[in-house]
């Protein structure tokens, strides 16, 4: 409970407003994970718990809520980036439909190996969005994800870092990340119950 209360005033601290930018990890923040696998057809993405919840709480009050989400599946042949646009097709009218947005999502589809610029941690995929929508400032952004990439994509660009999940057990020190949820919805409250409401 301690901890709540602190990463409760830590949040009030960031004084978030509606020209901040919403940067989201999508697999294991938005969508279950596949475990051993990748979601390579829409019939395999499913929701995690009260995340349409989440989008409905928040909705426009960030001024853009973008997904940057690696996806080497495609780099490895197991399904085309066409399918991945289908995907979050999906995801974005699914989200829409609960009175939530997205405004734009981001993929890298490269292999790990191949280092690309791209693919998280590198910063490829934001200055992307940062070169689309010129008024993103990644001093008043948020990333919010559950690795330890997500995390240090976020700390590079001088983002908020939040962690979703359990950092002891997935082996994420403390110092990689400024405030940690066990969910998306839980953040999600945070900010409702901090600045949403005001």
């Amino acid at each position: 409970m301690e901890e709540e209360t602190n990463y409760s005033k830590i949040i009030q601290d960031w004084n978030v407003n509606q020209s901040w930018t919403l940067f989201l990890d999508r697999d294991g923040v938005i969508n279950r994970r596949k475990i051993g696998g990748y979601i390579s057809m829409v019939d395999e993405f499913e929701f995690l718990p009260d995340v349409l919840n989440a989008f409905s709480l928040i909705n426009n009050f960030f001024r853009r809520t973008i997904v940057v989400t690696n996806q080497q599946g495609v780099g490895k042949g197991l399904m085309t980036e066409q399918t991945v646009v289908q995907i979050h097709e999906y995801m974005i009218d699914a989200i829409q439909k609960n009175k939530g947005r997205i405004y734009k999502v981001y993929f890298s589809p490269y292999l790990a190996s191949d280092n690309h610029s791209s693919r998280k941690p590198n910063t490829g995929m934001a200055i992307l969005a940062a070169n689309e929508f010129s008024d993103i400032s990644f001093k008043k952004s948020i990333m919010v994800g559950d690795t330890l990439s997500d995390m240090q994509f976020a700390r590079t660009l001088n983002m908020k870092a939040v962690f979703i999940g359990n950092p002891e057990e997935d082996n994420i020190d403390e110092h990689e990340f400024d405030v940690c949820f066990p969910s998306f919805y839980e953040f999600a409250k945070e900010i409702y119950n901090n600045f949403v409401i005001q």
